[in-house]
C-alpha cells in the first residue's frame, strides 16, 4: 500500500468583495450585527464566473506549483453543492479546461465536509495503486443559492475555490482520515433541487413552488451550531488519539470556516490556544467545501507550514456530514 502526500495547493477568490456595509444597503443589518455573531467582515461574490471557472483557477495554481503536466493527473474530484450543471460534472469541465485528458473526473456532494470526503476518496485510489496523482478541489458559488432577503443566511456565505494535489509516496504525509454522516439531520441545513411534478408550466427551479418554498439555502442555526461544535471537538480528539499525538505536537488546526464563534467555542472547550486554530473567515465568509483548502493554500503561501509539521483539518456540513484528516506536511 502506497503512502499519500500533499505536494501542492492552490486557491482562487472572485475579485468582487461584498462588505458588511455593502449588505446593509440591501437588507436590514449592519457591520456590528454581522461581526458580533459570525466574525465575518466581508466575502467574495462571483459576478461572471461559475463554479467550474473558479475551480479551474485554483486547480491551475496547484498544478503550476506541483511541476506536474496536466496529463500526469490521474484523478480529478470536485467537491461542490453549487455545480454548473446537474450534468456534466464540474470535474469533467475542469478536466477539459486543464487539458488533463487522461484523468478520471467526478463530483462529490458532502456540503461543507466535501474537501475532506474528496481527500478520503482520493487516498483510497492512491493507496490501492489505481492512480498516482490526484487533484482534489473544493469550489462553490454559494451566492447563486442564497436568499439575499434572508439576513440569517445570506450574511454567512461567500464564493471561492481551493485545491490540493495528492501523490503516491514512500513516506507518510496523510497520517489518518475519517468521514461520517447522519441523514437524520437532513433538514437542518438544506437547499432543495428542482421541484417535482412541474412540467411546461413556465416555472423554473428558482421560482416559488406551490408550497411557497424556494430553492435557496435554509438552516436551523442553533441546531447546526450544537452539532458543529460537538463533532469538531470530537474529531480533533479522534485525530490526536488515532495518531498518538498530544495537542502540543500539532502546529495548526484548520477548521471549516463556518462561524468564528464556533471556532472560539471549540478553542475554549478543548483548551487550545486560538493561535493554533487558523481562521480567515473574516475575509471570505463560509465558502463551504472550499473553506479548508483555501485556508490551507493561504497558510502554504504565507510560509506558515514547515516540512514535518503536524496539521489537523476538521469539517462538518449539511447531510449531516463531518470528517477530519491528520497530515504531516511534506512540502
Amino acid at each position: 500500500m502506497k503512502e499519500v502526500q500533499i505536494i501542492a495547493t492552490g486557491s482562487y477568490g472572485p475579485k468582487n468583495v461584498l462588505t458588511n456595509d455593502d449588505l446593509s444597503q440591501v437588507i436590514d443589518t449592519n457591520d456590528e450585527w454581522i461581526k458580533s455573531r459570525t466574525g465575518i467582515s466581508q466575502r467574495r461574490i462571483s459576478l461572471d464566473e461559475n463554479t467550474s471557472d473558479i475551480a479551474t483557477k485554483a486547480a491551475q495554481k496547484a498544478l503550476d506549483s506541483s511541476g506536474l503536466k496536466p496529463e500526469e493527473i490521474d484523478l480529478i474530484i470536485v467537491a461542490t453543492v453549487t455545480p454548473d450543471c446537474y450534468t456534466p460534472s464540474t470535474a469533467c469541465i475542469v478536466q477539459k479546461n486543464l487539458a488533463a485528458s487522461t484523468a478520471t473526473a467526478f463530483d462529490i456532494n458532502a456540503a461543507c465536509s466535501g474537501f475532506i470526503y474528496s481527500m478520503n476518496v482520493a487516498t483510497q485510489f492512491i493507496k490501492t495503486g489505481a492512480v498516482k496523482n490526484a487533484l482534489i478541489i473544493g469550489a462553490e458559488t454559494l451566492s447563486k443559492i442564497c436568499d439575499w432577503n434572508d439576513r440569517s443566511t445570506c450574511v454567512l456565505f461567500g464564493d471561492g475555490a481551493g485545491a490540493a494535489i495528492l501523490t503516491a509516496a514512500e513516506s507518510p504525509g496523510l497520517l489518518s482520515i475519517y468521514s461520517a454522516s447522519d441523514g437524520q439531520g437532513e433538514d437542518l441545513l438544506k437547499c432543495k433541487a428542482a421541484p417535482l411534478g412541474i412540467n411546461n408550466t413556465g416555472l423554473t427551479g428558482m421560482e416559488k413552488r406551490e408550497d411557497g418554498s424556494l430553492n435557496f439555502i435554509s438552516m436551523e442555526g442553533r441546531e447546526v451550531f450544537k452539532f458543529a461544535v460537538k463533532v469538531m471537538a470530537e474529531g480533533i480528539n479522534k485525530l490526536l488519539n488515532d495518531n498518538s499525538l498530544d495537542i502540543e505536537d500539532v502546529q495548526y488546526i484548520i477548521p471549516h470556516q463556518a462561524n468564528l464563534r464556533m471556532i472560539e467555542y471549540i478553542s475554549k472547550k478543548l483548551n487550545v490556544d486560538m493561535d493554533k486554530l487558523y481562521t480567515n473567515i473574516e475575509r471570505y465568509g463560509n465558502t463551504s467545501s472550499a473553506s479548508i483548502p483555501i485556508a490551507l493554500d493561504e497558510m502554504n503561501e504565507k510560509g506558515l507550514l514547515k516540512k514535518g509539521d503536524n496539521i489537523l483539518m476538521v469539517g462538518f456540513g449539511g447531510g449531516l456530514t463531518w470528517g477530519g484528516a491528520a497530515v504531516k506536511w511534506s512540502i
